[in-house]
């Protein structure tokens, strides 16, 4: 459970904005969206291997 304790003449909006940003980081939302629908575990492979590519790649250009 999330707890967001207002501070001392801090509006409503700033204590939604950090509730927001703590909920964010929890990683609920990402993880419901990805239950939505099954994916193969070759899938799942397939995806991390070309993301390690682009990442490595992404790293011999800053060199």
């Amino acid at each position: 459970m999330i707890v967001v304790p207002l501070k001392e003449g801090e509006s409503i909006e700033r204590a939604l904005k950090r509730f927001k940003k703590k909920f964010e980081k929890t990683g609920v939302i990402r993880e419901l969206r990805s239950r939505q629908a099954y994916t193969k575990p070759s899938v799942k492979k397939r995806k991390e291997r070309m993301r390690a590519v682009y990442v490595q790649h992404l790293q011999q250009e800053e060199e």
